[in-house]
């Protein structure tokens, strides 16, 4: 019963490739993102998400402040998306203020159920005042609640930086948080079917 169990938002999906021969059950997906190795013995179920698009459609939420950052951010994930084959027609984009905008409009994009997962990107800079820790902290805590509160993936890829300049070398951030919801929302997809079939 080691089998990943599979259920599609909209259309049926390719199946995850068969693990190679010799390879442990619970070893990673070739395409998992995600550093680590986890090893489940033999003879337990085991459900684990890879992050591959198909027809799930995903709601992104990007902050405008910062938007030299933010734009980039963006990019990266459309192009994440493009790559993990969802199609235009099933991305949107919400644009918020600011990234302390960004767990109100998750929510409201959860609550939905038109999504399958919701990516939120945004870019917090320390100022001089402790300002930009309550705000990164919040969109944290906020972000996580939406998820928690809804059961849709929500994943964080905020910057928090000291200044604008450390951005360059993080601006992947947003195609790591596409695979990291995509991953969630085809984990959830086989707990779905592992309840409806109990």
């Amino acid at each position: 019963m080691g089998q990943t169990l599979d259920e599609s938002i909209a259309q049926p999906e390719p199946e995850a490739e068969a693990r190679p021969e010799g390879e442990p059950a619970g070893s990673p997906p070739a395409d998992q993102h995600a550093g680590g190795r986890v090893s489940v013995p033999e003879g337990y179920a085991v459900i684990e998400g890879v992050p591959q698009g198909g027809r799930r459609p995903v709601a992104i939420v990007v902050s405008r402040f910062n938007g030299e950052l933010t734009d980039r951010l963006l990019a990266s994930a459309l192009d994440e998306l493009e790559r993990s084959g969802v199609p235009q027609d099933l991305v949107t984009v919400m644009l918020v203020p600011g990234a302390f905008e960004l767990p109100i409009a998750a929510m409201a994009l959860a609550k939905t159920r038109r999504f399958s997962c919701i990516v939120a990107l945004g870019c917090v800079v320390r100022g001089e005042t402790p300002h930009s820790d309550l705000v990164a902290g919040e969109a944290a805590s906020g972000l996580q609640l939406a998820g928690l509160e809804t059961g849709i993936p929500v994943s964080f890829g905020v910057l928090t930086l000291d200044r604008p300049e450390q951005a360059e070398a993080r601006i992947e951030k947003g195609a790591e948080a596409v695979r990291t919801a995509l991953e969630m929302a085809h984990a959830f997809a086989q707990v779905r079917a592992v309840a409806a079939s109990a």
